[in-house]
């Protein structure tokens, strides 16, 4: 590998370190948008296996728990 090549290699790698690194943020940010997290801590906490049904189930108690509470204006 010629100097030039290896003078490059490390400014590559940290930018390719920096946009995985922005990626895993952005998707984290989107799963917890997503309830995807909550739903996570959900089946964690209850000792559940994922499922069509336990999903409907978490859904169903979200949002309930969500749209019990009113908001003022």
């Amino acid at each position: 590998m010629t100097r030039t090549l290896q003078h490059l290699r490390a400014p590559m790698r940290t930018c390719a370190m920096r946009w995985h690194t922005a990626l895993r943020l952005l998707l984290g940010l989107l799963r917890e948008l997503a309830d995807e997290n909550a739903y996570a801590r959900h089946l964690k906490t209850q000792g559940r296996e994922h499922s069509g049904e336990e999903w409907r189930r978490f859904s169903d108690a979200h949002l309930r728990a969500k749209y019990r509470r009113a908001k003022c204006c």
